[in-house]
């Protein structure tokens, strides 16, 4: 099939529905051939930065391009995207060669390549051998297969993906987005996915744009985000985050986290001031001895996940969430156990540097602070005193 790789340029995009604000200010740049991604919460703005592409709704100020040509004014069929759905929007009383062929007869393309073009994007999903069926007779994962190929049979410049898999059970979902990404790659075209869904977005995309309130939050690679968020909101809602909250000191000739609680941690680096910490889950572990820069703690509580074992501990000032790979041979740190309502028996830990992610970012959640730091920490696993403390 036949594909031209183009860039989108975004420039300064505002649309209001009424006084309601659903984008302000997004300026985005994607690059031809790349796969990115919109991510957010809902009524965070990114279906409508979506239609807003494809020519749906009503029309933003601002400039789009396209290849290099501004399309905000074009209609939709004139502006060559293609669409994939959230509910497949196939046609009931048409078969699977019906639909994919509809978008075809629709743009006049004549009969005799109508075929050979709705076999080669059968062909690219696989589903060939299933083109007389009607769609009541497909699977989800078949349907959404099929609403793809009647997408890339018109051979768009630009792929558009709002939430297509949401409909999918949890395996299948995991099937579809390896499969997305490789028709992707096979096909080399720019394409836009829309999720709320993180791993989904860490998955298959190369970049992704986090958007909240209409707002593009921040814009870069996966483990960009996940590991250096410029601000609260993105670190909450790319994954776990343990957010403490306190002051950047110098003590000696070190840098210091010291939170509110007066317990410090060590830096690399960061601006002077008061500011938030963000630790990752996986960037505390569990080990036996206890070390220089340690900061004592209470393992409340353990889940058991499978792959990996989670810890609540109370260090910091805060419930701080731990996250340990599960291996068969090892047992599970000994959490507190419940004397009455009002006490408990609490097993120690300490807290102690090593090198992993810890990034700090000032006070005001939408505003970034550039320098970050590079710290990791260890919980440190303390037999409990005589007096049980």
């Amino acid at each position: 099939m036949k594909t031209e790789m183009v860039g989108i340029e975004i420039e300064n995009l505002h649309l209001a529905f009424g006084p309601t604000k659903v984008l302000t200010g997004v300026n985005l740049s994607i690059k031809p051939g790349e796969f990115f991604a919109f991510l957010g919460p809902s009524g965070s703005g990114k279906s409508t930065l979506l239609r807003s592409l494809a020519g749906f709704g009503p029309r933003p100020s601002g400039a789009i391009r396209i290849g290099g040509k501004d399309v905000v004014d074009l209609p939709p069929w004139k502006r060559n995207v293609g669409m994939v759905f959230q509910s497949y929007a196939l046609w009931p009383h048409l078969s699977v060669r019906e639909n994919v062929a509809f978008g075809l007869r629709e743009r006049k393309v004549p009969a005799s390549e109508i075929g050979r073009r709705v076999d080669e994007a059968l062909d690219l999903v696989g589903l060939k051998h299933l083109a007389d069926r009607m769609p009541n007779q497909l699977s989800g994962g078949q349907q959404q297969r099929i609403a793809l190929a009647r997408t890339v049979v018109i051979e768009p410049q630009v792929l558009l993906l709002d939430e297509p898999l949401s409909n999918l059970d949890a395996s299948l979902r995991v099937q579809m987005r390896r499969e997305l990404l490789a028709l992707q790659r096979k096909l080399g075209l720019t394409t836009i996915f829309v999720t709320h869904d993180q791993e989904e977005a860490n998955s298959t995309c190369d970049r992704m744009a986090v958007l909240d309130k209409g707002v593009i939050q921040q814009i870069g690679r996966p483990q960009e985000l996940y590991d250096a968020p410029v601000n609260l909101f993105v670190a909450r809602f790319l994954g776990t985050a343990n957010i403490l909250e306190g002051r950047v000191e110098k003590q000696g000739s070190d840098l210091r986290f010291v939170t509110g609680s007066g317990e410090a941690l060590p830096l690399r680096g960061g601006a002077m001031g008061a500011g938030s910490v963000v630790l990752r889950p996986q960037n505390i572990a569990i080990s036996a001895a206890a070390g220089p820069d340690t900061i004592a703690g209470r393992v409340l509580h353990s889940e058991f996940l499978g792959s990996q074992i989670r810890y609540i501990v109370r260090a910091a000032g805060a419930e701080l969430v731990v996250d340990k790979s599960h291996h068969s041979s090892e047992t599970a740190v000994p959490t507190c156990t419940v004397v009455d309502d009002a006490a408990s028996v609490t097993v120690g830990a300490l807290l102690r540097p090593l090198f992993a992610a810890l990034t700090v970012m000032g006070t005001a959640a939408d505003v970034p602070v550039a320098p970050r730091s590079s710290v990791a920490t260890a919980v440190s696993e303390i037999a409990p005193s005589d007096d049980g403390a």
